[in-house]
């Protein structure tokens, strides 16, 4: 890919700055700004060099979002920001970004207000390629996302990796190439997402431990009870799967049933409860693993972290932490207990990506990178 860091002369251009602000709001407020922290370097590194900034990014799913909070939550690390409420298209916006002066930064609005974005559209594309001269790239967790403002717009500019971008291919790379003991840990929902993982590291990882709502799958599968939890709508191979040795699921786990808790055997759970998370006898069992792995690989989280089961998941991020082994660590709800714990410089790598790493795990590459090359 081409760098930012082969960039020679930046003062004065234009650059425009794709970032990954998509991050968890609650009331106005944001709850977890680690993405946001990760393109700080990128955004000082570009001031530095004396150009005018002009930052893109998404926020939520159907553009309805102001990105002012993130406005807000960004003067934390540089105050020096502005914020251009205006439409992306407008006169006031266009006005702005011409009278930036060197090393001077904007934010504009959500992305996703305009329809084109998600849709990749040429015109869109080109209309958002005018306001800028060099186009960086900083959004590695939406790279697999063939949208405007991540393929279409480098088609009118040049386009370079910044540099958490560059960190992300390098780190998520080694996986292709590890020390063993391998582990694996796959957590969270989307089975369909997962099974190209699961299919690639079957072959290389010693041990690939199964957890999340996407275990409910394998448990089915095996002929238990699963209750009211979550399960996919197919079978995803998963009997075939299922004859791997170093395939390793749950042995006990926590169920609920009106508002009340217990830990069962994973064969031992009734038609009226709900799996949410995974039992202290499998903590122990996956901390013995960890002990004896030289490197783990981890994507999504162990229980219902959304609903409040994020107990297992932590007190295993925790053994990680003092484990001797390599850690590679990503999906959105695990770094947002990792930001919690504050123990993210006790792992070798945390990843900004959840699709996006998953997707460039299992191909090799991705839409966004495959336009820097």
């Amino acid at each position: 890919m081409k760098s930012i860091k082969d960039l020679k002369n930046l003062s004065g251009k234009r650059v425009i700055l794709r970032v990954d602000f998509n991050v968890p709001i609650k009331n106005g407020k944001v709850l977890d700004d680690f993405r946001i922290k990760k393109v700080i370097p990128t955004i000082l590194f570009l001031k530095k060099k004396g150009a005018r900034v002009i930052i893109i990014s998404h926020l939520g799913e159907d553009g309805k979002d102001s990105l002012l909070p993130v406005a807000q939550r960004i003067k934390k690390y540089i105050k020096t920001i502005d914020f251009i409420q205006t439409p992306i298209f407008s006169d006031e916006t266009e006005k702005r970004i011409n009278s930036l002066k060197k090393g001077e930064i904007i934010l504009l609005e959500n992305l996703r207000h305009e329809t084109g974005e998600k849709k990749n559209s040429p015109s869109f594309a080109r209309a958002l390629s005018r306001y800028g001269e060099i186009y960086v790239n900083d959004a590695f967790s939406v790279s697999h996302r063939e949208h405007a403002s991540i393929v279409g717009i480098t088609k009118h500019l040049p386009g370079y990796a910044g540099l958490q971008f560059l960190a992300e291919v390098k780190n998520l790379s080694k996986v292709f190439n590890v020390p063993h003991p391998f582990l694996f840990i796959l957590g969270g929902a989307k089975f369909e997402t997962k099974i190209p993982l699961i299919k690639r590291f079957l072959r290389s990882a010693d041990h690939i431990f199964i957890a999340g709502a996407i275990a409910n799958d394998f448990f089915k599968a095996k002929g238990y009870e699963v209750g009211f939890s979550l399960i996919g709508n197919t079978n995803f191979q998963v009997p075939l799967f299922l004859k791997a040795k170093n395939l390793i699921l749950p042995i006990d786990v926590e169920v609920t049933k009106n508002s009340k808790n217990r830990f069962v055997k994973s064969n031992e759970v009734l038609p009226d409860e709900n799996i949410v998370d995974i039992g202290p006898q499998t903590i122990e069992l996956l901390k013995n693993l960890i002990n004896k792995s030289a490197f783990i690989l981890w994507n999504g989280p162990l229980g219902k972290y959304e609903n409040g089961f994020g107990g297992a998941t932590e007190e295993v991020l925790k053994i990680i932490s003092k484990s001797k082994a390599k850690s590679v660590i990503g999906g959105g709800d695990t770094v947002a207990l990792i930001s919690k714990l504050k123990i993210e410089n006790k792992l070798d790598f945390v990843s900004t990506g959840g699709g996006a790493m998953l997707d460039f795990l299992s191909k090799g590459t991705l839409p966004g990178i495959r336009v820097l090359k």
